[in-house]
């Protein structure tokens, strides 16, 4: 996720590093219809509900992670909420209502996924370098990593789980910096192990599995592209390469998410909007609020699709707030596009 930048939090280190991306795209070629099933065609969401309100402490909310439970709610965390205001909510989204789920003195949150071993929600604290994990119903609060990372500590900013449990984090250290520091870690389900996968990366965002788990998309900020990794299926990379260049002017790339299709959907920063690919780099579509909504919002941060369905929930954050927009997904909903 891109941060704009903004004032401390009370505890924690300058947010301002808080800065993860969010992008628009095109595609070379001759101009598809916008009304076509196929080609760069726009996709209109549609305003669910406001859920959170800009932090007089903060001066933003940033809504992040959205990732469904057992239940069919959704979990968002809201990464700028200061001490004692809720930074894990749960939203049902046919009621339109929303409750608090977790609150802490520090944690600046950016991810929320569920693991398939434990079944506890895992959360990524951008600010301190710590992952964090919580009882479905959002107690029992634990910290599941802590520490360097070959010599190093993590702003661990998004991450996936493979059908084991393990854990593929983007670490987007050095983005403050403005240098190319930043990895893919791979955390053993245990949290004792942690391996660098890659590094010398541009403020790595995004990361999720592709379709059949044989390799991570990732997207990196301060180069708005779209990296693949393909493991050898023992935990260690076979070969990596750029997989999509995203055109997107101001905006950058943020959270990326997958359907059971392989499709991508890039989240983007500095534009409330997605673009969706296909597994080979093809431009599909833009996904777009109304424009009566869009002066009010800066980012859509990331996406939940419906498991097993093609319901699609975006989170959508600016001056107004943080909101979430649904919109059909071109494929059905699995664990790569539910949290992240």
């Amino acid at each position: 996720m891109r941060r704009a930048p903004i004032r401390p939090l009370a505890g924690l280190v300058t947010l301002g590093v808080l800065a993860l991306a969010g992008c628009g795209t095109q595609t070379a070629g001759a101009p598809r219809d916008p009304g076509t099933a196929e080609g760069d065609r726009t996709i209109r969401a549609q305003q669910v509900m406001r859920v959170t309100e800009v932090h007089e402490q903060t001066g933003m909310t940033l809504l992040e992670g959205p990732v469904f439970d057992g239940d069919g709610r959704l979990l968002v965390v809201d990464v700028t909420a200061p001490a004692g205001e809720p930074k894990v909510l749960r939203v049902n989204v046919r009621k339109k209502t929303s409750e608090p789920v977790h609150t802490d003195a520090r944690g600046a949150y950016t991810s929320a996924q569920f693991s398939p071993y434990d079944g506890r929600i895992y959360l990524t604290d951008f600010a301190h370098g710590d992952i964090v994990s919580l009882a479905p119903d959002g107690g029992d609060p634990r910290t599941f990593f802590s520490g360097e990372v070959d010599g190093a500590r993590m702003n661990p900013d998004d991450l996936a789980f493979d059908p084991e449990g393990h854990l593929y984090v983007s670490d987007s250290r050095g983005m403050s910096e403005g240098e190319a520091k930043g990895r893919v870690v791979r955390i053993e389900r245990s949290g004792k192990d942690a391996t660098v996968l890659a590094d010398g990366l541009a403020a790595p965002n995004g990361i999720s599995f592709d379709a059949d788990y044989r390799g991570l998309w990732f997207s990196e900020l301060t180069q708005n592209r779209v990296s693949y990794l393909l493991l050898d299926g023992k935990g260690a990379v076979a070969s990596r390469h750029t997989a999509v260049r995203v055109d997107a002017g101001i905006a950058q790339t943020d959270s990326v998410a997958v359907d059971a299709d392989g499709n991508l959907y890039q989240g983007l920063h500095g534009r409330p909007a997605m673009a969706v690919y296909d597994k080979y780099g093809e431009r599909l579509a833009t996904v777009e609020v109304p424009a009566r909504d869009a002066a009010g919002l800066e980012s859509a941060t990331n996406v939940a699709i419906t498991p097993g369905g093609t319901r699609a929930y975006m989170t959508v954050s600016g001056p107004d707030g943080g909101y979430l927009y649904a919109f059909e997904a071109l494929g059905r909903g699995t664990r790569q596009s539910n949290g992240g």
